[in-house]
């Protein structure tokens, strides 16, 4: 080969790599996405919150799945049976499948999840009693595992589909421990976690070896932004592409959809808010007094005004999507005279304190919340308003009982059942009920979560959803959209209404 044939070859190959790595480049994306919140810790025996799942459901797979259709359907289970009437379920695992660290997935796998959350270390999260009909695992064989249960659950499947379910890596949370791995997440999902900086971000890169196929992202990246407002600027700005409920302030939605690079993108959810009472202590102990509150306070008005109708009212604490939602139920209807006869009634004197707890990031809520108090000072009450750091409240105020006469309650019913928010709002001893105990209701909710009888489940669910209006245990006040704020030039991405995101057929131009 003479000198000028060497160098020909060697542009052609320069030219072909450098069209190589064009080429690669063209498909290599990074979507940022704008997430209000920071959980804390990613193991998912850990937490019970919406924006966790919004993340972690990228990072780690359950045996089950359920898409934005809503429909459940197989995920590290390829096929299930319900055995002995409904007390053993018999799951076959899908095979050739490996954690993030190479680990390999199989039957032992599922077996240390389940144990793991049905022990010790699961005792210390609030996902444990969520799946408390699981009695044992068994192992059949590398590929198949027996969930042994004390009695029916008829929501498991579904529940399996998400949160303390995941499932984790046996081997990796062994070597490294578990207070590592609440900070470096590894699981079997689409993406594989890189880094985590708390209260600033953290990114995920493909997993290519996924067994449901390489993402069409190459980079996925949450940024923890509080403040609405700087959410929004920065999607603005282009170093967001995408924001995730609940951040966008109801006032702030035309704004984005005046942009011609943005649009703002809405979905039936299952998430509704409350403010729920302190039964136990000061006026609320008195159910004439919390029946007054919800009486003095017009709901549908700040659903008009404030809200913009992007949200409906309740008479529960639940969606007209839940399993167990009445419909034949109305809510109280504004009526301030009928308020301030019930506090007369109950001896309360004008001018007498509310203490309305509430988190300081939420800018709509508390809009609501300011609302609200103008409504109580029309009934004679001086309602005021304490904002805490979310974190502070749901972990350390709400749990401990050290709330004022009423508090924000915000739940996602993930499941759209309502055994999964009323089972944790109204049981006795439950981490969301830290006042109320009603031997009664007790029954109730425990009644239900072993029929297999779909119909009959249903009317005793519809039963608590009416007592517990009855009792007046919170002021039931909307349910609001799911709200996403999405730059145009992400393709493919379809808003969820439990905003948990599976992002791995998203594309960003």
């Amino acid at each position: 080969m003479n000198t000028k044939q060497y160098f020909s070859m060697a542009l052609k190959s320069i030219a072909m790599a450098t069209s190589i790595t064009a080429a690669s480049l063209s498909f290599a994306s990074t979507l940022t996405v704008s997430s209000p919140q920071d959980p804390g810790s990613w193991d998912p025996i850990d937490t019970f919150l919406i924006n966790w799942a919004s993340v972690s459901t990228n990072i780690y797979d359950g045996l089950t799945y359920r898409g934005p259709d809503l429909k459940l359907q197989p995920g590290l289970a390829t096929s299930w049976q319900q055995l002995d009437n409904g007390t053993r379920i018999r799951f076959n695992l899908r095979q050739g499948v490996t954690f993030h660290n190479g680990e390999k997935f199989d039957a032992s796998s599922v077996k240390f999840t389940f144990d793991r959350l049905m022990g010790d270390e699961g005792k210390k999260g609030p996902q444990r009693s969520n799946y408390a009909a699981i009695e044992s695992v068994e192992v059949i064989d590398s590929n198949t595992v027996d969930f042994h249960l004390k009695a029916a659950d008829p929501v498991l499947l579904t529940k399996l589909a998400g949160y303390g379910a995941m499932i984790v890596p046996p081997k990796y949370i062994q070597e490294k421990g578990e207070d590592f791995f609440n900070t470096h997440p590894v699981g079997t999902g689409p993406f594989k976690f890189v880094s985590y900086e708390p209260k600033v971000d953290i990114k995920l890169e493909a997993y290519d070896k996924h067994w449901g196929g390489a993402p069409k992202l190459s980079n996925l990246n949450y940024r923890f932004i509080s403040e609405p407002s700087t959410a929004v600027a920065e999607l603005q700005s282009g170093r967001v592409d995408l924001v995730i409920p609940p951040t966008i302030p109801i006032g702030m939605i035309s704004t984005i959809e005046e942009s011609p690079e943005l649009d703002v993108v809405t979905t039936v959810s299952p998430s509704v808010y409350a403010l729920r009472f302190n039964t136990k202590n000061g006026i609320t102990k008195d159910e004439r007094v919390r029946k007054a509150l919800i009486y003095g306070v017009d709901r549908q008005a700040i659903i008009d005004s404030i809200l913009g109708g992007q949200a409906s009212a309740i008479s529960s604490f639940q969606s007209p999507i839940s399993f167990g939602n009445d419909p034949k139920m109305s809510p109280l209807p504004y009526d301030p005279a009928k308020a301030m006869q019930l506090l007369k009634a109950a001896g309360i004197k004008p001018g007498t304190k509310v203490q309305i707890d509430i988190r300081g990031n939420d800018s709509t809520f508390n809009e609501v919340t300011q609302a609200i108090a103008s409504y109580l000072q029309i009934i004679g009450l001086n309602a005021t308003i304490k904002p805490y750091e979310t974190s502070v409240l749901i972990n350390d105020i709400v749990p401990a009982g050290k709330t004022g006469e009423m508090f924000q309650q915000g739940w996602g019913g993930w499941t759209l059942d309502y055994d999964n928010t009323a089972y944790f709002m109204y049981h006795t001893g439950e981490k969301w009920n830290p006042y109320d105990s009603d031997p009664e209701l007790d029954k109730l909710l425990e009644s239900q979560r072993s029929l297999t009888d779909t119909k009959k489940r249903e009317e005793i669910l519809k039963s608590i959803a009416n007592y517990t209006a009855d009792r007046a245990l919170e002021m039931p006040l909307y349910n609001l959209n799911a709200i996403f704020a999405v730059s145009k030039k992400v393709k493919g991405f379809v808003p969820v209404p439990d905003s948990r995101m599976r992002l791995n057929n998203v594309t960003v131009e």
